[in-house]
């Protein structure tokens, strides 16, 4: 039966080829070349007649043609053109195959027999693969050729070739792989999805993929129409000996974003943190840019702005409070992680609602191959993930969670500690699911919560929990255009209460809850243009906050602020087309609108006078889903980047952002007592405009690369607070709080080496952020209406993250990090006031804690690289804060006896060792 279908493939091989080769005879063409390259041949040929030739470039660049004929037939050419060669030609249909060493057969062999057959096989496997008619390819071979698409006699010149490309081991899909042809250089990079999409003329190209990390490979493609090909790809292993990175693996200086740092979870893995683990906020602070108030702060600062000025984005879920135990760890569980990404600027214009940055965290899909897992146990923490397909290659999962036992190690401290009560613990929760339809249909669902619940032997117990649920749908409509519609739902609450004395015992609560609804589409016109554009809407329902009593002998009276509501809703249209080969412009816009909803009372104040009760006019009362106020306003992004070369290029950019949500805190860092507060009438949203210009250059075959990036942002409506403010259950926080502008520069330098036994980063950061608080209505001014350092305001920062892989299994890991200590408010002077001392304050922000410098290492012991055995180990031991110093996160001043002391508090005072053992099986 195997013989007989083999009979009939090739028969129709054979009667195809007899009409190929009468037509061929009658076809004439006209030639005039002298010395010239065999593609003036080809073009020549092409030009004249409807065949196409085939050739590998470097088997015949040596080749030179000299033929001179008014009519002379293709048989004719090639015969005379490689008469005494080992040049061959071969002729099927509407193609032309020349080769060398080995001729394609086009007809049966002479003699027949078994051993021939594997012969017939053999040679006509290529001719088999180009008369094939799919349209979708699973490649994964390289010598190979793949036919694209059906041959037509159509006047259009180019073809989409677009694809999916993914881990030939798990199934998941891979960003960020550069996908290009040398002649004409054209190339384009996978999406989050996995997805490229690329027009390129018709015809025999090598398609070549490239990705860090992987192993590079190519496909030859015979492109006649729009088609797909989707492409697996391997891991590369480790060589130890210096890796040459070929420019097609230079991101930075290709695209034209910039202000963007992308880190992959093997990265984030290798930087020592405190008890050893994986943290992926603590490694993101090490990018130039990004900073903190202090150590184990939960929030982060980038380039001027506030902690709540970004948006921190898991699977398109929104995480208010990113951090366990008071921002000790950080709350995402690095196994689910696949890669992080920080837009600095450039921000794309389908992100907005936040002002300095984006965090987009990326997870996982699942293995969609076999069932595997990992399990880690550290000093604090332990975690568990199990992963794998319910329909293989096609539906994946991922479970995840994890916990401490914190609180069995604060009760084995000695009484003396002062531990003995104090409790601690967290827990989170991951489950991933994706499924693909089909070609043009898949589906994504991401689940994440988690709860913390400590006390430090303090009077108050904190909780807080964050609940996510993020769905997903992507279609692709053909080759050049695709759609993500995503919807879901974020909450983000706590309870904090104190049960210790009945008669003061109390209990505070806080939520936020929105739903969200996006649709995101990208349109691949051609290979120089892309367009991405489409709409979003979030609906806003905050409870800021309520105090009740926590047992019916608790005196504290009861106090609950209305609960407020907004929709928030923007349209995008942003797009990047390459004028030239070096210069790359970038374009968006973004329009946002913001609508106040009722039911609630609005105080309004006289216009130009201090917001006071004294000078409120009216109380307006709104009802349920009445809109109270209405902003709008465009949001522009622009960018352009120039390559100079191939591994140097200039970047520069402009955006404009607006931010309708607003944190309130009492405390240098974000807390389990921080308040939301949604714009209103009386507080406008926040605005942001930010210039950037950067240089960037690759270094020894880009296996270095340098950047410098400049900056200079202002900011209005960012919300201080008028000296004694209350926060917490304020009814009237429009009196308290005070419209302020503010300005951030700086200048941002890193050196980044990827490959080699030796890798890691250098950065260091110069930058300013100033703040301007006048209140022209009254005597609230602050600092007497001059700049002031914000509390963030760190000039100076260096970093520097090193690895060192001594062997295959073993590799020794370094974090050094120096910055400038952050503003303080002092007492200069005292005075007695009835029979006590009292303190007189300095300016806001005058003075500043001592600089901050740790340096932290661990060693990584990997178990044995048998690839078939069931289970893999790992340890990591290492030492946080090594030198053993004792960094100042916060001043504070207390009377005791009458009298005012002064202490300083260190978060880590001490070297701090740790030790984890991890397992992954399969």
């Amino acid at each position: 039966m195997k013989r007989i279908s083999l009979l009939i493939l090739l028969s129709s091989v054979f009667f195809a080829t007899v009409r190929t080769t009468a037509q061929e005879r009658s076809t004439r063409v006209k030639l005039h070349l002298v010395n010239q390259p065999l593609s003036q041949l080809v073009k020549q040929i092409e030009s004249q007649t409807s065949y196409h030739l085939y050739y590998q470039t470097a088997v015949f660049d040596s080749l030179k043609v000299n033929l001179s004929a008014e009519s002379i037939t293709l048989n004719q050419v090639f015969d005379s053109l490689f008469k005494g060669t080992d040049f061959y030609y071969s002729v099927f249909k509407d193609a032309i195959f020349l080769t060398k060493n080995q001729k394609i057969l086009t007809k049966l062999p002479s003699q027949f027999s078994g051993k021939s057959d594997e012969i017939v096989k053999e040679n006509t496997a290529l001719v088999a693969d180009i008369a094939s008619k799919k349209t979708s390819v699973p490649a994964t071979l390289e010598n190979k050729l793949y036919t694209i698409g059906n041959f037509t006699n159509s006047a259009k010149t180019t073809a989409t070739l677009a694809g999916n490309i993914r881990n030939s081991e798990t199934g998941e899909p891979i960003p960020g792989v550069y996908v290009f042809i040398d002649k004409p250089r054209l190339g384009v990079i996978t999406d989050a999805f996995g997805f490229y999409s690329i027009s390129l003329p018709k015809g025999k190209h090598t398609l070549n993929i490239r990705a860090v990390g992987l192993k590079d490979t190519y496909r030859q493609i015979l492109l006649h129409n729009d088609g797909k090909l989707d492409i697996n790809l391997v891991e590369e292993p480790f060589a130890l000996k210096e890796v040459v990175i070929t420019t097609d693996k230079s991101s930075n200086i290709r695209r034209t974003q910039m202000g963007i740092e992308k880190l992959d979870i093997k990265t984030i893995k290798q930087v020592p943190t405190v008890f050893g683990e994986a943290d992926v906020l603590r490694v993101v602070l090490t990018l130039p840019g990004v900073k903190s108030v202090g150590e184990s702060s939960t929030g982060f600062n980038v380039r001027g702005g506030s902690a709540d000025q970004n948006l921190i984005l898991f699977n398109d879920a929104t995480i208010y409070n990113p951090s366990h135990f008071f921002g000790f760890f950080s709350a995402f569980n690095p196994e689910v992680i696949k890669d992080v990404q920080l837009y600095k600027s450039s921000i794309p214009a389908k992100y907005g609602g936040r002002l300095s940055s984006v965090l987009e965290l990326n997870g996982r899909e699942g293995n969609k191959k076999q069932l595997t897992g990992t399990a880690g146990i550290g000093l604090i923490t332990s975690r568990l993930n199990i992963e794998g397909p319910l329909i293989k290659d096609k539906t994946s999962f991922i479970l995840a969670g994890r916990t401490t036992y914190s609180n069995w190690i604060l009760g084995a401290l000695p009484n003396s500690a002062g531990y003995q009560n104090a409790k601690a613990n967290f827990y989170d929760f991951n489950i991933n699911l994706s499924h693909q339809q089909n070609e043009k249909n898949s589906f994504y669902a991401t689940g994440y919560f988690s709860k913390d619940k400590s006390n430090l032997a303090t009077d108050t117990t904190f909780q807080y929990s964050n609940q996510n649920l993020s769905l997903r749908w992507k279609h692709t409509f053909n080759n050049k255009i695709y759609g993500v519609i995503s919807g879901g739902h974020d909450y983000y609450s706590y309870n904090n209460y104190s049960n210790y004395k009945d008669d003061v015992d109390y209990r505070l609560k806080f939520d936020i809850a929105q739903s969200n609804l996006k649709a995101n589409f990208s349109y691949y016109p051609n290979v120089k243009w892309n367009i991405d554009f489409g709409a979003s809407t979030i609906y806003y329902k905050n409870n800021p906050g309520a105090l009740a009593p926590y047992s019916s002998k608790s005196l504290v009276v009861a106090d609950v602020l209305p609960q407020e509501q907004a929709l928030e809703s923007a349209i995008f249209a942003e797009q990047r087309y390459d004028l030239t080969d070096a210069l790359t412009l970038n374009a968006g816009l973004r329009y946002s609108f913001y609508n106040y909803l009722g039911p609630a009372n609005a105080n309004v104040y006289a216009a130009g006078l201090e917001k006071n009760d004294a000078n409120i006019v009216s109380v307006e009362r709104f009802g349920n889903g009445k809109s109270i106020k209405t902003y709008q306003a465009p949001e522009y992004r622009v960018g352009a980047r120039l390559a100079l070369n191939a591994d140097f290029s200039i970047k520069a950019s402009y955006n404009t952002q607006r931010q309708y949500i607003h944190m309130l805190s009492n405390t240098t860092s974000m807390s389990p007592t921080d308040v939301w507060k949604l714009s209103d009438l009386n507080i406008a949203p926040q605005q942001g405009k930010q210039i950037s210009l950067g240089l960037y250059k690759n270094f020894k075959s880009n296996t270095i690369e340098t950047s410098l990036e400049g900056y200079y942002k202002k900011i209005n409506n960012f919300l201080d607070y008028k000296s004694g403010a209350v926060l917490i259950l304020n009814h009237k926080i429009e009196q308290d709080v005070l419209p302020t502008v503010g300005k951030a520069y700086g200048i941002e330098f890193m050196v980044k080496k990827l490959s080699g036994k030796l890798n890691g980063w250098l950065s260091y950061t110069y930058s300013r952020t100033l703040l301007k608080t006048e209140d022209v209505t009254g005597g609230n001014s602050i600092n007497s209406g001059k700049f002031y350092a914000a509390n963030y305001d760190k000039p100076h920062d260096f970093t520097l993250i090193g690895n060192y892989r001594f062997s295959h299994r073993v590799s020794f890991s370094l974090n050094v990090t120096y910055s400038t200590g952050r503003p303080i408010t002092l007492p200069v002077g005292k005075y007695y006031y009835e029979g006590g001392q009292r303190l007189l304050y300095s300016d806001r922000n005058q003075y500043r804690i001592p600089d901050y410098f740790r340096s932290d290492i661990s060693l990584n012991v990997l178990g044995n690289h048998k690839k078939a055995q069931l289970l893999h180990n790992s340890w990591t031991f290492g030492v946080y804060n090594l030198t053993g110093r004792k960094n100042v996160f916060s001043t504070f001043f207390a009377s005791e006896n009458k009298i005012i002391n002064g202490y300083q508090l260190s978060i880590f005072g001490t070297a701090i060792p740790f030790i984890s053992y991890n397992i992954r099986f399969r």
